[in-house]
């Protein structure tokens, strides 16, 4: 795979290659941080599956039958959820609710709680598949209060759809060669879009939040 060079600790490949008999332990943790630690959204998750998966068949590179590294994962990416939530349930109302502008302010809570209102547990499983807000849904779920019991079973689905979904289409990619080599020619361009697309994101909803901020302090 060849690197742009540009954000080398991001490319699935190289951290991937550089973890040795460790691989598969730095892949969990990665997919457990992204979504039960508010700094995940730097981490390369979905580019990190499908490369894991790829890896898994033409390289054997965790030494563990596809169906394994692909449960592990989507295991990794619950306990991450569920950490997620826990974080915001307990810790939430008392840090974030306080705040007026940003995105844990108490009227993005509103909203996020609105939005949960409108589309339920679904809205768990759909944001496992959009970088950052699969970061913040499990911290905003357990803010809002939404039923730990509901929340779990939208969380273990929403894992296994994205944690051993695209793990696993990725290993199913090895095998037709046009899309295996486009994937291993153009990763680190793939990479470098869901970085900046990542940023576009956050930067868009910061501007927005502080936009209506001072709006409303008008």
């Amino acid at each position: 795979m060849h690197s742009l060079g540009l954000l080398p600790w991001l490319d699935p490949a190289t951290i991937i290659e550089s973890a040795g008999p460790w691989a598969l332990l730095v892949v969990c943790l990665i997919i457990f941080a992204e979504t039960g630690l508010l700094i995940g959204f730097i981490l390369p998750g979905d580019t990190l599956l499908v490369i894991s998966g790829l890896l898994t068949h033409t390289n054997d590179v965790f030494g563990l039958n596809i169906w394994v590294v692909s449960l592990l994962i989507a295991l990794a990416a619950f306990i991450g959820g569920e950490v997620g939530y826990y974080i915001g349930h307990k810790a939430g109302p008392t840090i974030f609710e306080r705040k007026e502008s940003g995105l844990f302010s108490s009227k993005n809570v509103e909203r996020t709680n609105a939005f949960f209102e409108r589309f339920g547990g679904l809205t768990v499983v759909l944001a496992r598949f959009v970088p950052v807000v699969r970061t913040f849904t499990p911290v905003a779920a357990g803010v809002g209060h939404m039923p730990w019991r509901k929340y779990t079973i939208y969380n273990l689905i929403g894992a296994l759809l994205w944690g051993f979904g695209l793990t696993l289409a990725g290993y199913v990619i090895a095998y037709i060669p046009w899309i295996r080599d486009f994937v291993t020619e153009y990763i680190d361009i793939i990479l470098l879009g869901v970085v900046v697309l990542t940023a576009a994101v956050t930067i868009w909803h910061y501007l927005r939040e502080r936009g209506k901020s001072r709006k409303d302090a008008a």
